[in-house]
């Protein structure tokens, strides 16, 4: 009984009613004035006029943060975790310490927010060691944040890795303390010095 040509004839004319119904629904009106040149529309010679979509090359737009504040505000903020900039390390290792993760994750976030940052990883160690093995140990630990970094939602192209080894201690001396504020990464936004 599907078979029979009236049947096909009237799924064909359905298909095709169908067709013009969408069709008519996507189609969109000229909203100018009927025999109006172009130049004469409405806001055709506005020289501040632009197109649906565009921006005021002079606006510039700032992505916001979670409270509704701009996210560039926070990184200047002494109370938010973005204004720490140094993650330290224990001795001749790479591993993020558990005080740092939520500071990373803050800068993580921040980096998946406002995809125009960028940032510097600056990768250092105390001076134990040889200068070849200081410098790659520099670079594994500024590694391991860059990793933390993008599982926030950084992208790689944001982040740009550096070791110095040995070579820029923050304190100068032969012990404990100097030590443990030279094994250290920085965060270094550009822009920042």
């Amino acid at each position: 009984m599907l078979n029979t040509p009236a049947w096909s004839q009237a799924l064909k004319m359905f298909v095709m009613l169908v067709a013009v119904a969408t069709l008519g629904a996507c189609a969109t009106a000229d909203r100018h004035p009927a025999g109006t040149p172009a130049d004469e529309w409405p806001g055709a010679t506005d020289p501040d006029a632009r197109a649906p979509g565009t921006l005021d090359p002079d606006v510039r737009t700032r992505p916001l943060g979670r409270d509704g504040r701009p996210l560039a505000e926070a990184l200047d903020d002494p109370d938010s975790p973005l204004s720490t900039r140094v993650i330290y390390f224990e001795f001749d290792r790479d591993t993020v310490r558990s005080e740092f993760v939520d500071v990373i994750a803050a800068h993580g976030d921040y980096l998946s927010r406002d995809r125009d940052a960028r940032v510097r990883l600056e990768g250092h160690t105390d001076e134990r060691g040889t200068r070849e093995y200081n410098l790659g140990l520099g670079e594994r630990r500024a590694q391991s944040v860059r990793r933390m970094l993008m599982l926030q939602g950084a992208r790689g192209e944001q982040i740009q890795v550096i070791s110095y080894g040995e070579e820029m201690p923050a304190e100068l001396g032969s012990n404990e303390e100097a030590w443990e504020r030279n094994r250290r990464v920085e965060i270094v936004y550009e822009g920042e010095q």
